[in-house]
């Protein structure tokens, strides 16, 4: 936990940074087109190398993949600080930035994957619930503090001390600082202490891509979790899409162009009450879901989802956007946990590296994919009524799907590694479609134990 925060909070301020230091210029109007380059450039890559380089999770100590990814992040932070100081805004040197920003992002989610792939070497079989929905409220939480951090500088030194673009750069040697104390968090745990199981030879190309496809094949045979990325996908589509409407409304509707600050202290708020409801859903989704199931809870999320969507997601005021963010941020937030759940309780530690890995490929592609929709279906102030009420209907949608595709798992197959009925490994594990004909092998099959290198079987 502490080199999740850590880590995620230099990677928000990173991020957040580098949003200030390009949407929210004073001598620039960010429209649809530039939200969308940004989070593609710094999402698609990996979304696109992603499961070529996710076997090395499944080969290599995720520990040492921690601290280098880390490190190498710090003197990116530090390459971009001195960029930034320049006030240099030529082509070549906001390519050089951009790339840099590419770089570090798609090693971030290489770096997120690795710490979620070593989760069960943390944690009790039976814990994937709870561990579910504390661990991604870290990540909320490291974006918040990031926003602080950004927050506070541009409005506390600009214009009064500092120009706009030292200010920024500040905020990337923050991130420095930030990173370099990952590392050393990393460094505390043993190099064999978060998996995986060490292997005896070098992993050659032909190992890579024949890896890859076991892991597609075995992701494929685990119903539930195969469903729960398509939902994840659908719903981070239109999570992101209204995300880039408020963006552009909060800039361009709310206020003028040459308002930056205020733009960015409005947007710093709704973007609060939306970390504050995905903090939030580390304490909703387990009372609810050891209450009805964690099918039934993914159904009623998304139905709710699109009633806030809707109500008062639609209604283009500051308070009722306010309110909308806060609660979407809840209702995203606690599906995630719910599908990361399923996804660690199904899949074998021997691919979790790689099916992670796809599940943050498809995650970022969704954001991406609903930021360059943004571009032909929302207007420039980003606010369009037909449009956001349509998000709603396209959650209730979901949902309709999802209850239907998951009927064939029933409520046992999405309760596995949860302390939701007396047995839930056995029940599970007897229903052949869950597990794609392997009726007893679950049983029987070695399970992360607390201490690295330690097995035991539940058998």
């Amino acid at each position: 936990m502490a080199v999740r925060v850590t880590t995620q909070a230099a990677d928000g301020t990173l991020q957040v940074g580098m949003a200030s230091y390009v949407l929210f210029s004073p001598q620039q109007q960010p429209n649809a087109w530039a939200i969308a380059m940004v989070l593609a450039i710094t999402l698609l890559p990996f979304s696109v190398i992603g499961p070529f380089v996710s076997v090395v999770l499944d080969r290599w100590p995720r520990q040492r993949v921690l601290a280098v990814t880390d490190a190498v992040r710090g003197l990116i932070a530090l390459a971009l600080a001195a960029l930034v100081l320049t006030g240099d805004r030529s082509p070549g040197i906001q390519l050089s930035m951009m790339l840099l920003l590419l770089v570090a992002m798609s090693l971030n989610r290489f770096l997120m994957a690795a710490l979620t792939a070593g989760l069960p070497y943390t944690i009790d079989k039976g814990e994937y619930l709870t561990a579910s929905s504390v661990m991604p409220m870290i990540g909320p939480a490291g974006v918040l503090i990031g926003g602080a951090i950004v927050g506070g500088l541009r409005l506390g030194l600009t214009p009064h001390w500092l120009e706009a673009h030292q200010a920024d750069a500040l905020v990337f040697v923050v991130a420095f600082v930030l990173f370099l104390a990952a590392v050393a968090l990393a460094m505390r745990f043993g190099r064999d202490e978060l998996g995986p199981e060490p292997v005896d030879h070098r992993v050659t190309a032909r190992e890579v891509a024949s890896g890859l496809k076991e892991g597609l094949v075995h992701l494929n045979e685990q119903g539930p979790s195969a469903l729960g990325l398509l939902m994840i996908f659908l719903q981070r589509l239109a999570f992101g899409l209204m995300s880039v409407g408020v963006i552009l409304g909060y800039r361009n509707y709310f206020h003028e162009v040459q308002d930056a600050n205020a733009a960015l202290a409005d947007l710093a708020v709704w973007g609060g009450f939306t970390g504050v409801g995905f903090v939030l859903s580390a304490a909703l989704v387990p009372p609810l879901a050891h209450k009805i199931g964690v099918r039934r809870t993914i159904f009623v999320l998304l139905i709710t989802s699109g009633i806030a969507q809707i109500i008062p997601g639609s209604i283009f005021h500051r308070v009722p956007l306010l309110v909308a963010g806060f609660l979407l941020g809840l209702f995203a937030q606690s599906v995630k946990v719910c599908i990361d759940t399923v996804v660690q309780a199904h899949v074998a530690d021997q691919y979790k590296g790689r099916v992670f890995v796809i599940y943050d490929m498809l995650f970022n592609a969704a954001l991406v994919a609903s930021a360059f929709l943004a571009v032909w279906i929302l207007p420039p102030t980003g606010f369009d009524t037909v449009v956001f009420v349509g998000m709603g209907v396209f959650y209730i949608l979901m949902a309709l799907l999802f209850w239907w595709r998951s009927a064939r798992y029933g409520d046992e197959g999405f309760n596995r590694g949860t302390h939701i009925g007396a047995h839930p490994e056995v029940s599970v594990a007897l229903d052949p479609v869950v597990h794609g004909g392997q009726l007893a092998a679950d049983l029987i099959e070695a399970e992360p134990g607390e201490q690295s290198g330690q097995r035991r079987s539940d058998a």
